[in-house]
C-alpha cells in the first residue's frame, strides 16, 4: 500500500468527521520561527531545559527566590565553611577555574525553576577525574560539603545547594573519550551535553538511548545519576540497561573506575547501579560508557485527537499491537495542556476541538514498510471511533514541529503563574483517574489542573497552578496526591528522582526497611555525609 493512496483515504475519513486539513504528510507549521525555536537562555540564568518538569514552581517571572532553608525551615548541619586558605588550596589544584565571584554565582545556585535557592559562595570547574578526585578528598578531610552540578536542569531541587555547599560543576568535563562505529558503545566524560552526544553519534549511524526536553543543556552523567527517563524509554528502555560502565569518585576521593564496554558482564555485584539514580549521594560520576541503538532510517509521528481517556489508552493498544517494533513513543496530553501551550506561547495546533491529545511516534529501518504500518493503523483508529482527527509528518522539520507541542508544555505552565508540579508512576489505566480527583479536590483554589506524560511507561506529569505560591494550597495538595498514589501502588518520583523536595515522602513508594537499608549504603560509602546532603534520602531520626 502506498503513502498516496493512504493519504487520500485517511483525508476523506477526517472528512466525514467535518473537519477537513491539510493532508498528514504536510503538517502545518506551529506559529512563527520565533515561536518555533526555543529563544536563548537569559543572560541571568542557566539554560533553560525547553520541556522539563517539576514539583512545586514557583513562578518564573519572580524577581527573587526564598531560600530554600527559609521556606522549608532547614536546619544546616555541622559542616565546616569555605576559608580562604580552602580556596587558595583549589586554585592551586585547578587555576583559572575556582568562581567566588557572587554574581557569576547566583545561576547557579537557583534552580532553572526558579523554586528552590541555596548561598554557595564557591564553584569549582574540573576537567579531569584526578582533579575531581582532588577536590573531594581536600573536602572529606576538611568535612566541607559539596554539590555535585551538572546542566541544573533538575526538578526536584536536587542540583543545586541548600545552603552554602561547594558546586563542583562537570561543565568542562565534555571531552568523548572513544566510540566504537561496529558496537555503538560510546564513552564519553560525564558533562557532556545530551544533545550534543546525539548529534556526534547521529553522524557515525546511531542515535542516544534517551531523549528529554532538556537535552540541549542537561549533562549525561546528570541523566545518569538522576535515572532520567525521557521520550525514547518506550523504545529502549532504562538507563539501569542502557548504561555499560561508569567512572565514579567517592566521597573519600577515591576512583572507583567501572568504566567497561561489555554487554555482558556476570562478574560479582553490579556496583554502577548504586550510582545510578543516586542523585550524587553516593559518588560523582565523571565517565559514562553506554550503549547506542542504530539510527532510525524512517521516522513518522502521529498527532491525534481522542474523545476520552478510555479512548486514548484503547488507542495505544490498537497502535501497540499493530506498529509492534517501530513504535518508539506514545505521549498524551489533556486540552488544558494545548490551551496553555497556544495561550503562552502562542503556538498553533493543526488538531482542535478534543479533549485529549496523543503523539505517535515509529521509528524504523524500511520507510515503505513503516508507512504502511502507520496507515493501516491511522485507517483502524479512525474508522472505529479511536480518534476523531489527527496530522502526521515525516520529515526533521515537520516532526519537531509537532514535538514542540508537547516538549513546551512545561515552559507554559511556568507562565501560568506559581506551579506544583508532580511526577507519578501508575497502573495505566489509572493514570487520569488522579488529575480528575485533584481538580476536583481543589475546586477553585487552583487556576488550571493538567494531566499529561509518557503513557506508554505509565508515567503522568499532573501540574497544579495557582496564581501565587500557598501554603494552604500545598497542604491540599499533599499528601493527598502521595497516599492516592500509594493506594494504586504507583511511585511518588517516576523519572525526575527524590531531590530535596520529594525526599520526606519516600516512604509512599518504598518500604521502611528498604529505605533504612539505602541509608546504610550512604553511611558506608559517604561516612561524613558531605555529597548533596539533605537531598534522596529522608532525614535520619
Amino acid at each position: 500500500m502506498g503513502i498516496s493512496s493512504a493519504c487520500s483515504r485517511w483525508t476523506q475519513l477526517r472528512w466525514l468527521t467535518g473537519r477537513i486539513r491539510a493532508q498528514h504528510s504536510a503538517a502545518p507549521t506551529l506559529g512563527t520561527p520565533q515561536q518555533r525555536n526555543p529563544p536563548a537562555a537569559p543572560t541571568d540564568a542557566v539554560p533553560r531545559p525547553w520541556g522539563g518538569r517539576g514539583l512545586h514552581v514557583a513562578s518564573a517571572s519572580s524577581r527573587e527566590v526564598m531560600l530554600t532553608s527559609e521556606r522549608y525551615g532547614v536546619q544546616r548541619l555541622p559542616f565546616s565553611r569555605v576559608s580562604d586558605t580552602d580556596v587558595a588550596f583549589f586554585e592551586r589544584v585547578m587555576p583559572g577555574r575556582v568562581v567566588t565571584n557572587p554574581e557569576e554565582l547566583k545561576p547557579f545556585n537557583v534552580d532553572w525553576l526558579k523554586s528552590v535557592r541555596g548561598c554557595s559562595k564557591l564553584m569549582l570547574k574540573p576537567q579531569t577525574t584526578a582533579e575531581v578526585s582532588q577536590v573531594l578528598r581536600y573536602c572529606y578531610e576538611r568535612n566541607l560539603a559539596v554539590n555535585p552540578q551538572g546542566g541544573n536542569t533538575g526538578l526536584v531541587g536536587g542540583s543545586v545547594p541548600v545552603f552554602d555547599e561547594i558546586i563542583l560543576s562537570t561543565v568542562l568535563m565534555d571531552q568523548i573519550i572513544s566510540f566504537d562505529k561496529v558496537s555503538g558503545i560510546l564513552v564519553c566524560q560525564a558533562g557532556c551535553i545530551l544533545e550534543k552526544l546525539n548529534e556526534y553519534v547521529e553522524e557515525r549511524g546511531f542515535v542516544m538511548p534517551l531523549d528529554l526536553g532538556a537535552k540541549g543543556s542537561c549533562h549525561i552523567g546528570g541523566n545518569v545519576a538522576t535515572n532520567a527517563g525521557g521520550l525514547r524509554l518506550l523504545r529502549y528502555g532504562s538507563l539501569r540497561g542502557m548504561v555499560l560502565g561508569l567512572e565514579v569518585v567517592l566521597a573519600d576521593g577515591s576512583a572507583l573506575d567501572c568504566l567497561a564496554s561489555l554487554r555482558k558482564d556476570n562478574t560479582g555485584y553490579d556496583l554502577k547501579q548504586l550510582f545510578i539514580g543516586s542523585e550524587g549521594t553516593l559518588g560523582v560520576v565523571t565517565a559514562v560508557s553506554i550503549l547506542c541503538p542504530q539510527k532510525p532510517k524512517a521516522v513518522n509521528l502521529a498527532f491525534l485527537g481522542c474523545q476520552s481517556f478510555a479512548k486514548v489508552l484503547e488507542t495505544f493498544t490498537t497502535c501497540r499491537a499493530m506498529l509492534g517494533e517501530i513504535l518508539s513513543a506514545y505521549e498524551f496530553m489533556d486540552e488544558k495542556c494545548m490551551e496553555l501551550v497556544e495561550r503562552h506561547l502562542k503556538l498553533s495546533s493543526p488538531v482542535t476541538g478534543s479533549p485529549f491529545y496523543v503523539l505517535i511516534e515509529t521509528s524504523g529501518s524500511n520507510s515503505t514498510h513503516d508507512e504502511e504500518k502507520l496507515n493501516n493503523f491511522l485507517e483502524k483508529a479512525m474508522t472505529s471511533g479511536l480518534v476523531t482527527d489527527g496530522t502526521v509528518a515525516t520529515d526533521d522539520k515537520k516532526i519537531k514541529t509537532l514535538w514542540s507541542l508537547r516538549e513546551r508544555i512545561t515552559e507554559a505552565l511556568t507562565h501560568d503563574g506559581c506551579v506544583y508540579k508532580y511526577d507519578i508512576s501508575l497502573p495505566v489505566t489509572k493514570l487520569y483517574d488522579l488529575v480528575t480527583d485533584t481538580r476536583a479536590r481543589l475546586g477553585q483554589s487552583a487556576k488550571n489542573v493538567v494531566g499529561y506524560g509518557h503513557l506508554g511507561d505509565g508515567n503522568l506529569h499532573l501540574n497544579i497552578t495557582a496564581e501565587a505560591y500557598s501554603p494552604s494550597l500545598l497542604d491540599a495538595i499533599e499528601p493527598f496526591v502521595y497516599e492516592w498514589t500509594a493506594r494504586y501502588n504507583g511511585s511518588i518520583s517516576a523519572e525526575h528522582g527524590l531531590g530535596f523536595k520529594k525526599k520526606q515522602f519516600i516512604q509512599y513508594s518504598k518500604p521502611s526497611k528498604a529505605v533504612c537499608l539505602m541509608q546504610r549504603f550512604k553511611a558506608m560509602l559517604d561516612p561524613k555525609g558531605i555529597l548533596n546532603p539533605y537531598k534522596t534520602l529522608p532525614s535520619s531520626p
